[in-house]
């Protein structure tokens, strides 16, 4: 016979024993996660760039016979800016519903045309020119 004093359930060391364990799977976890998902927002970054490049950039290239200017920048793939230099220009642009990505922090990308040699940048997560580590500019030139 059971005693009517006695409990069912954990006692205190046994909580004790495994929050522990917990914590230390959590330690040997946790190191191995942080900034994963950083890099993946970094890795998406180039594939975005990349994409625009080789499908909207290219075809307006194909269309107009050159890329537009910095000056006309992303912005000439969603309206001609200019019908007489762009006669050949899609009547439907060259992005879906005419709308600019954006990189994985929510900003617009920077378009450089130099003399012909593309180069699109996102300022990162810190959203300013220049930083280092994960603050740092990513260009699409030195993605992977």
């Amino acid at each position: 016979m059971q005693n009517k004093n006695s409990r069912a359930g954990f006692s205190l060391i046994e909580l004790m024993i495994v929050i522990v364990i917990l914590g230390l799977l959590a330690a040997m976890v946790m190191p191995s996660l942080t900034g994963k998902g950083e890099e993946a927002k970094r890795d998406l970054v180039c594939v975005q760039m990349k994409s625009l490049y080789n499908g909207a950039l290219d075809m307006f290239k194909l269309n107009n016979s050159l890329y537009p200017s910095t000056e006309e920048g992303l912005e000439a793939l969603t309206k001609n800016p200019d019908e007489e230099k762009y006669p050949n220009y899609s009547k439907s642009g060259y992005l879906k519903d005419n709308k600019l990505p954006k990189d994985s922090w929510g900003n617009d990308f920077v378009y450089i045309n130099d003399d012909g040699i593309v180069e699109l940048i996102s300022l990162g997560a810190d959203r300013k020119e220049g930083g280092k580590n994960e603050a740092a500019d990513i260009k699409m030139s030195e993605c992977k």
